[in-house]
């Protein structure tokens, strides 16, 4: 679904933002040496995962050296060094970032490429869907966000999974634990909620960024965006798991409709 092309070129020009950034996604993309005498296009094949470099960086950076920092996404940034790393990964240079790079620096740039998106990581004609399940409760409420996960480009919905894993992981480092020696080891103290805070205008926006009103949310709005990033983050492995049953449902629909969507699945498995 919402994918039936194979390369960035095939794209129409109102096509998501989101999309071009998997352009600079992969390293070996910016290889010129790997384009002798041939063409090669970035593949966007339903099989392999689709989000951009950056946001799998950052998130790899602070899961490897960040997990135990406190206040991690709330402790101010150097902007002339975010504003720096953001300039190298727009130019498509092959950032790494180590341990020498300050968590704080990186999870500010995490938190910017969100936010400026001009296509939201939560396609914004599903603004109001998603936040509508705020009203609901229990299995009918994780039901619906389900349902809404899967009208989601791949792309969208690849780099939504990898930020939720990211997210559920940073909180489950919220809480002071202790180690074998009996020392304290501290918590980072971002909890689900304290993350669903800072990460839910910039996932769920109403408006594009720059636009009239951008960013200037009612509360009832506010404490929805915040209460659905939290189920999104808390239950995110649920809610993207494809049932067999659906799966079944799907693969027969198919076979009826578009039998050959079934045979190039099975060829690229």
């Amino acid at each position: 679904g919402a994918m039936s092309v194979d390369s960035i070129t095939d794209l129409s020009d109102n096509a998501s933002k989101l999309l071009e950034a998997l352009q600079l996604s992969h390293p070996h993309e910016l290889d010129p040496r790997r384009s002798l005498g041939k063409k090669n296009m970035l593949s966007l094949n339903p099989i392999t995962w689709q989000v951009p470099r950056i946001v799998d960086r950052c998130c790899e950076h602070i899961e490897t050296h960040g997990l135990r920092t406190v206040g991690i996404f709330r402790v101010g940034s150097s902007k002339k060094r975010v504003q720096q790393l953001r300039e190298e990964f727009d130019r498509g240079l092959d950032v790494f970032l180590d341990e020498h790079q300050s968590v704080h620096d990186v999870a500010a740039l995490l938190k910017e490429f969100l936010r400026d998106m001009p296509d939201s990581l939560i396609p914004r004609e599903l603004y109001a869907a998603f936040l509508s399940t705020a009203a609901m409760e229990g299995p009918g409420q994780l039901a619906a966000l389900q349902l809404l996960l899967f009208l989601l480009p791949p792309c969208h919905s690849d780099t939504l999974h990898r930020l939720l894993r990211f997210l559920s992981e940073v909180a489950r480092h919220a809480e002071s634990s202790w180690g074998p020696d009996g020392q304290e080891i501290p918590g980072n103290k971002m909890t689900v909620s304290n993350l669903a805070t800072i990460f839910g205008p910039n996932i769920l926006q109403k408006e594009k960024p720059g636009e009239k009103d951008a960013g200037a949310v009612n509360f009832e709005d506010s404490t929805a965006i915040i209460l659905v990033l939290q189920r999104l983050i808390e239950h995110y492995q649920t809610l993207f798991m494809v049932s067999p049953e659906m799966q079944r449902d799907i693969l027969r629909r198919l076979f009826q409709t578009d039998p050959d969507v079934i045979d190039y699945l099975l060829r690229r498995k």
